[in-house]
């Protein structure tokens, strides 16, 4: 087990990206070698553009496509740079097959001819859009954006109406991007720009004139880790964008002050506005609003169309004719439906224009199409009428304005319901305190929340939420965490403890040194990493991608041809008369037909079916602790039947402790330790340090400070252990495989006092001492104890249970035996675990690979399904599909079940939207008329399609009511609490 730990930091510390392609790697590579090839002088790197890629799901799909592949040496992927390097061997995979291998991913790929050892600035932005209406606008918006220069990358979601974009700052600016987007016909407001950048808003009491502007401003920039400063002279407002590991708000007002010899006021700008909630929340004012004035002026046309010409009196007064064959009723229905067309209808029309001009069509193209028709003709009935002195005609003015009632209430349901999706980032936003204590010299200050910097020291009192992510450095308290990891029970918390932001501390009183804040804190990680999710699209909702792009033009023809059938077939007697109604003739009964054909089909239902469910579900599984990367990490986990388990920290507790000590040499245990702990002491093993830990209560009673003998020569011997010389002594220690290779004796005594650690299921470290066996030390990393029960489940699911370590078989038979897993691979290095797993997959299973993050990144990224757990507040594991926040191995089985229940909840809606348009759009055109007389009214129709939309959204929102699968709530387990 030590060995295989000892192998893993090493392979981590020893990667190294080809080229530069990032600062930091997203995805530790792999490096396994085909049998008989030499690593030397074989192989050929290509540098890919891989366009497509959106966020840490896509950068994994892209690496595990191209590591497939035989003959791949490396593969790493910068998701914000759009490339892939790849080591590769030219006898077994060109790079035209590695090109492929990444397009069948979903993603385009080209070779880069010439690598340029520039670093591009790219940066980030994510865009509020307001204006759209289904998936031809986002694809519209999606291909404007990318077709400017300098944009390498724009995703645009339709359910959140936001757009992520990938650009060089040096090609082409934000103003630029606003630009394209509004020439489209969207509005658009800024709500983030780069990695890691923090904006405050102050407001400036004092600014007479442009040199108070310019002296503010000068005295800003001055400054480290100030990105960019908008001025807002007419509100007296100042915008900043810094970088809040440099720099801070509370900085800024100090220098703003001391800018103007006193002149100068500054404070938190009050009520930000801007926010996406606010857009939200007046789009809904907006709607509703349009839909109340509608009603104003379609209730007396439906009344005057429908009810009051069935009464005498009013029939009489509504029949009088004003000139020639035009009558009252007419010319009131005219003067009520105009204000609803042109005036409360403009946004159909606005939306139709902006469409088409981009040479797309919408739902505005179907909506404005429908009721002109309906409108027009009308019109053309009206003008008939007060010129002709025998002409007789119907209106529908009805029609038109019943159907923007209509289509505006279903925008409004559907804007109110899309709202309620998006409530967990809401809510995790909503977690950060308004306050904070502040301490310092002067003693205690309360000051706003947003004001807290980076190293600022801050106390925390009973009951109140934890201002910034930091360490404790004085006090005892319990802190609940619920709301950030989903652990029920309260974690306790003391001196040297790491406490998250937004937690709620509960009996005592804690201070606290702030070491993450804004962007760079845990609860904005979560954030920001639900938003990718929810921004990233599912394979399966290409099928609807594709569809809407022929969906609004086939529509429009299948109303003309509907419309021209009926008409042709009553010119052509094709049907009887009596098949007519008696309030319209042969035409208007097709036009009618064809409206009802035109209004009724629904491209919205379909673009909304993915995006909606994908956004609860990563929701409610961020409340729960499960933080699931996007769409394609649903979809290939509710796949899922076959699971790999690490043992060190997944299986087990992942706290070693020393528990046995056995010496073959004639020395004491403290001069034994000393020397031991000295050669760990340079290893980040959780093994070293569990050595370490013990030799200091040992040896002396100073834990924290006690200074251990020189070392030489440390060598970390990848797999197996440690080597160096202390005190003159050469001191080897490691597993059985390590004294082997040193020609190294291992006694009949040792060799039982291993057997017997084996046999209790734990590892044995062997010591030697000038090349003579000094020791064996016996390590115990116990199971979790709600390990067997999740097993269980798990079989009980028909998911196999694998477990892969690199400790001896021994120790891994009896950890498997005591969790009930009967398949083990044992003695197995970091970078064979990956081998492993495409083994399984080649053996027909969908595998997901449940480890810690760092030993097991290439398992990983090769399994279809990467879990990285316990992962607390380091929620930055790229190489995983899904994170799970806690320690508990029963957070594995709500992963699947909730995305086998969002990936269910995906196909009704898809059966939804496709079988309502399938069925309605025929008897929409009159397919049931002949035999039952049954037709839909075009107003009728429009109540329809707003409500399938509507049908679609809520159908997402009973996610929300997810509940833990019974099994585990009949078993009542609890999390894994280590003190």
């Amino acid at each position: 087990m030590m060995g295989r730990e000892f192998e893993s930091w090493d392979c981590i510390n020893s990667f190294k990206c080809c080229g530069n392609l990032s600062p930091q790697p997203h995805y530790p590579s792999m490096t396994t070698y085909p049998k008989g090839m030499s690593p030397e002088g074989s192989e050929a790197k290509a540098v890919l553009s891989v366009m497509g890629m959106t966020c840490a799901a896509c950068a994994g799909s892209v690496e595990k496509s191209i590591k497939r592949l035989p003959g791949i040496l490396e593969a790493a992927v910068d998701v914000l740079n759009d490339k892939a390097q790849v080591l590769y061997y030219p006898s077994m995979v060109n790079v035209e097959r590695i090109c492929e291998a990444i397009e069948d991913a979903g993603f385009e790929a080209k070779l880069i001819e010439e690598e340029s050892n520039d670093e591009h600035p790219f940066e980030i932005c994510r865009i509020h859009i307001r204006g759209m209406t289904c998936t031809s606008c986002s694809s519209t918006l999606e291909s404007a954006l990318q077709s400017l220069r300098g944009v390498h990358n724009a995703q645009v979601a339709l359910a959140t109406e936001e757009a992520e974009i990938h650009y060089d700052p040096n090609i082409v600016t934000y103003d630029q991007l606003k630009e394209a987007i509004e020439d489209t016909g969207f509005e658009s407001i800024l709500i983030s720009t780069g990695e890691h950048i923090s904006k405050i808003h102050l407001k400036v009491d004092g600014i007479k004139n442009e040199q108070s502007i310019s002296a503010i401003q000068k005295s800003l920039q001055s400054l480290p880790g100030v990105v960019n400063i908008d001025t807002y002279i007419d509100i007296n407002k100042i915008s900043i964008a810094y970088k809040p590991y440099m720099t801070g708000p509370r900085t800024f007002i100090q220098v703003i002050e001391s800018a103007g010899s006193g002149c100068f006021k500054a404070e938190i700008f009050p009520a930000e506005e801007g926010g996406r909630e606010t857009h939200r929340k007046q789009e809904i004012k907006q709607y509703f609003k349009f839909f109340i004035w509608s009603l104003v002026f379609t209730i007396p046309v439906f009344l005057t169309s429908m009810v009051l010409m069935y009464v005498p009196g009013i029939k009489h007064v509504l029949d009088i004719k004003v000139v020639n064959m035009l009558k009252v009723g007419q010319l009131l229905r005219w003067e009520l439906a105009t204000p609803v067309q042109f005036i409360i209808g403009r946004r159909f029309y606005i939306g139709s224009y902006r469409s088409l001009r981009k040479g797309s069509a919408n739902m505005d193209v179907l909506i404005a199409l429908g009721t002109n028709a309906a409108y027009l003709y009308s019109v053309y009935v009206v003008a008939r009428a007060a010129f002709s002195r025998d002409f007789k005609g119907n209106d529908f003015f009805e029609t038109s304005s019943m159907l923007i009632s209509f289509i505006l209430l279903g925008k409004y349901l559907e804007v109110l319901a899309k709202g309620k999706t998006s409530q967990a980032i809401a809510k995790l936003i909503d977690l950060t305190p308004d306050t904070a204590i502040l301490l310092n010299q002067d003693g205690e200050e309360q000051i706003d929340s947003r004001l807290v910097q980076k190293n600022d020291v801050i106390k925390v009192v009973p009951g109140a939420k934890v201002a910034s992510d930091g360490i404790v450095i004085w006090g005892q308290s319990h802190v609940n965490e619920s709301m950030i990891t989903g652990e029920a029970r309260p974690v306790a918390k003391r001196k040297g403890d790491m406490v998250i932001g937004g937690t709620v501390n509960q009996n005592g009183v804690l201070h606290v040194k702030v070491t993450r804040v804004g962007s760079e804190s845990a609860l904005s990680q979560i954030v920001r990493l639900v938003e990718s999710a929810q921004m990233a699209k599912a394979p399966v909702q290409k099928l609807a991608d594709h569809i809407s792009k022929y969906f609004v033009p086939l529509v429009i023809l299948l109303s003309f041809s509907t419309w021209i059938a009926w008409y042709l077939a009553g010119k052509l007697h094709a049907y009887p008369k009596s098949w007519i109604p008696s309030s319209m003739n042969s035409f208007e009964l097709a036009l009618q037909f064809g409206i009802s054909v035109m209004v009724i089909a629904c491209p919205c239902a379909l673009g909304l079916a993915t995006p909606t469910a994908v956004m609860v579900g990563t929701g409610v599984g961020a409340t729960q602790g499960v933080l699931i990367k996007g769409g394609q990490a649903l979809e290939s986990a509710h796949k899922v039947n076959c699971i790999v388990f690490d043992k060190t920290g997944t299986l087990t507790i992942g706290k070693p402790v020393i528990v046995t000590t056995k010496l073959f040499k004639n020395m004491s245990v403290q001069d034994f330790y000393e020397l031991v702990a000295a050669a760990e002491v340079n290893s980040e093993h959780p093994i070293a340090r569990a050595i370490v830990e013990h030799a200091k209560k040992i040896i002396t009673e100073d834990e924290q400070n006690h200074t251990w003998p020189e070392v030489r020569d440390f060598v970390s011997i990848s797999g197996h252990g440690v080597k160096a010389i202390v005190q003159n002594k050469e001191i080897l220690a490691g597993n059985k495989k390590l004294m082997m290779d040193h020609n190294i004796a291992i006694s009949v005594d040792a060799e039982e006092v291993l057997a017997e650690a084996e046999r209790l299921a734990q590892t044995g470290i062997l010591v030697s001492l000038d090349g003579e066996i000094a020791g064996v030390l016996a390590v115990s990393d116990p199971l979790k104890p709600d390990a067997k029960e999740v097993i269980s489940i798990l079989k009980s699911m028909k998911i196999k249970s694998i477990m892969v370590t690199g400790d001896n078989w021994g120790t891994a038979n009896s950890i498997a035996r005591q969790a009930g897993i009967e398949t083990v691979m044992a003695e197995a290095q970091p970078h064979t675990k990956a081998t492993q797993v495409k083994d399984l997959q080649n053996s027909g299973y969908t595998v997901a690979m449940v480890g810690d993050g760092i030993n097991d990144s290439p398992a990983l990224v090769s399994a279809d399904v990467g879990m990285a757990i316990g992962a607390g507040t380091d929620i930055a594991i790229e190489a995983a599909d899904i994170v799970l926040m806690r320690s508990n191995l029963e957070d594995i089985v709500i992963a699947i079940d909730l995305a086998k229940k969002t990936f269910n909840r995906i196909r009704l809606n898809y059966i939804w939207a496709l079988g309502y348009n399938l069925l309605s759009i025929p008897i929409a055109a009159g397919i049931l008329y002949p035999s039952t007389r049954f037709r839909l009214p075009p107003w009728i129709a429009g109540a329809a399609m707003a409500a399938s939309s509507i049908s679609v959204v809520c159908s997402s929102l009973l996610l929300k009511n997810y509940k833990r699968p019974n099994k585990l709530i009949k078993l009542d387990l609890n999390a894994i609490k280590i003190e």
